[in-house]
């Protein structure tokens, strides 16, 4: 009797500890499968940075460091764009919305041209400040979203002027500067409509 108790325990024991085994497994694995989930959307940029890294020095990465912060305002303006052609209720915003898509995936596929020429690496996918952003607008009232969204724009596109204007006198590379100088006034006729519209916003 004490041999079959002894027995009927130590069968317990291995029991719970195969379970626990197994509930170990499963939340390590979930754990893992969040972790890379909520760090790939990020990983374009900070992977593109790391390659230029290794590659580049002085002028150079600084060059590369433009590269990677025009791709990613193409990235934020084309799915910001694309979010104001569905979720706008103006004919105006979804018109401007679709000038950001059109205007900056030709600027995404010019880039990435001359990133390639320049074996510069730039990230594919929105970083997760995009996708921030992208929430953000995605979250907003319907009676809101035109302003949020014009008042974002205005805020980027002052933000991206400027950037392009210091590399189109401050790069080394010829051919970056060349672009960023022919990006400028792309930019500027951006912000001008924006501004418009804010100023039309904040008069009501």
């Amino acid at each position: 009797m004490k041999k079959k108790n002894q027995l009927f325990r130590l069968r317990v024991l291995l029991i719970g500890f195969a379970s626990a085994s197994i509930l170990l497994t499963l939340s390590l694995q979930s754990c893992n499968n969040t972790k890379q989930n909520s760090t790939t959307q990020d990983n374009t940029k900070e992977v593109a940075e790391e390659q230029n890294d290794a590659k580049f020095a002085n002028e150079k990465e600084n060059d590369a460091e433009f590269l990677v912060s025009a791709a990613e305002i193409n990235l934020v303006e084309i799915e910001l764009g694309q979010l104001a052609q569905t979720r706008s209720t103006t004919v105006e915003v979804k018109e401007l919305g679709k000038m950001m898509e059109t205007d900056h995936s030709k600027a995404s596929s010019d880039l990435k041209s001359l990133a390639e020429t320049k074996q510069i690496s730039i990230p594919t996918t929105l970083t997760d400040a995009g996708m921030s952003a992208k929430k953000d607008l995605m979250d907003a009232d319907a009676k809101d979203f035109d302003k949020k969204y014009v008042d974002k724009m205005v805020s980027d596109h002052k933000d991206a002027i400027s950037k392009f204007e210091d590399a189109s006198t401050d790069a080394n590379d010829v051919d970056i500067r060349n672009w960023a100088a022919s990006m400028v006034p792309v930019l500027r006729q951006h912000l001008d409509e924006f501004i418009v519209l804010q100023n039309k916003y904040e008069k009501r």
